[in-house]
């Protein structure tokens, strides 16, 4: 449903005073009480809820994604190899749709509230480029409602197998948004090659980059100081992103405060899932060092994992009690990295709740941010680019 004017009445921006807000050609045209609207402007009385923006979902693998297939019994081993190859060989049985199944979730996702997705796309030389080619016509296809970022991901390595740094170089001549990376050590064991090859492609294509650090302690730190020393060398400031970095849970206080010290200078950010079974980045140590962190669920329901929902307030949630967050200031911290820190880390624009913002907005039957948070109340009203498209948890795109 769509309307070029739209007034949400009695609405509450982040638990603030109840107020209107006036939606004119998808944003915010004005906040405040007795606003002067255009004739035929469509109204809806928000009943006090409070309105959030639109959640932002910064690291996911939409086309891994098995949700809405049968259950998958997952039988693989503990080690991150062990998950790669048998990822290989369930694509390779299965003929995965990861077009089909990206769109799925990223319906999925918006039913929810979630308007801005960063979804990484494997790349390796079996799938050649097939799923940055899915992930591209569902970024097309939800592209009136909803902003999706494609990451050219090299799941399997790019040293290990030859081709895929050409493949990468194709992806982004395509059309992908980001160059994604992974583990210079510990899967492509040349650190320096892998990342002399992955940031002379970034900087060729005038991408940024988006990097899995996995490995831990002192190797992920080494890896990390690589790609700062890169970062600077290229130019790159402020366009490179960490996903999960356990290494900086992993090492002595002194050691991490310099690498956070030197990530803020660069403008190198962090995104993470926030997973009970790893060490994670500490998240105070990250704020007072003036380094953004970012929520997103990695993978959902897929051969890796059997779990995850695409809701980002459960994301936020898992994120407030990995950080034992509890606290109502302390919880909005959550959220924050769904809403505005997952905006700044990943670069969407015209993001928030200020006249002049896209409007990409959530309305939501909770009392104050943390409440949202905690309870994860069914949506009542999700705008994106100024159109309704959910109503009460249900999707209303045909």
């Amino acid at each position: 449903m769509s309307t070029s004017s739209l007034l949400l009445q009695n609405v509450r921006p982040m638990g603030k005073p109840a107020c209107d807000l006036l939606i004119e050609h998808g944003c915010i045209a004005a906040m405040g009480t007795s606003l002067n609207t255009p004739e035929g402007t469509e109204r809806i009385d928000g009943l006090g809820q409070l309105l959030l923006p639109g959640l932002i979902e910064s690291h996911t693998h939409l086309d891994k994604t098995l949700w809405g297939q049968d259950w998958y019994v997952n039988e693989v081993g503990n080690q991150l190899v062990d998950k790669i190859n048998n990822e290989r060989a369930y694509r390779a049985q299965a003929q995965h749709d990861s077009a089909s199944q990206s769109l799925r979730m990223a319906r999925e996702f918006l039913a929810l509230g979630t308007t801005r997705i960063r979804s990484h796309a494997d790349v390796d030389t079996e799938i050649g480029i097939q799923h940055v080619a899915g992930l591209l016509q569902t970024r097309a296809d939800m592209a009136p409602w909803q902003d999706i970022q494609v990451v050219a991901f090299p799941q399997s390595g790019l040293l290990q197998r030859k081709g895929t740094a050409q493949l990468l170089d194709e992806s982004l001549a395509m059309g992908a948004d980001v160059l994604g990376g992974l583990d210079p050590c510990a899967i492509d064991l040349d650190p320096a090659q892998s990342l002399n090859v992955l940031f002379e492609i970034a900087e060729r294509h005038n991408k940024p980059l988006d990097i899995h650090l996995h490995e831990p302690g002192d190797m992920g730190a080494f890896s990390l100081k690589l790609i700062l020393d890169r970062t600077e060398a290229h130019g790159l400031q402020n366009k490179v992103v960490i996903s999960h970095g356990f290494c900086l849970g992993d090492v002595s206080d002194a050691q991490c405060s310099a690498l956070l010290a030197r990530m803020a200078k660069l403008g190198v950010s962090l995104v993470t899932s926030a997973p009970p079974s790893r060490i994670v980045p500490p998240l105070g140590a990250c704020q007072r060092a003036g380094v953004p962190m970012a929520g997103g669920n990695d993978g959902i329901r897929d051969t890796w994992s059997p779990y995850g929902r695409p809701d980002m307030l459960e994301r936020a949630m898992f994120i407030g009690m990995r950080y034992n967050l509890r606290r109502d200031d302390e919880v909005e911290q959550a959220l924050h990295c769904v809403t505005h820190a997952g905006a700044a880390v990943c670069g969407f624009a015209d993001y928030g709740l200020t006249p002049g913002s896209r409007a990409d907005l959530v309305l939501v039957p909770a009392q104050t941010p943390a409440h949202a948070v905690a309870a994860r109340p069914v949506r009542s009203l999700v705008i994106a680019n100024g159109q309704i498209v959910a109503r009460e948890g249900k999707l209303l795109l045909e």
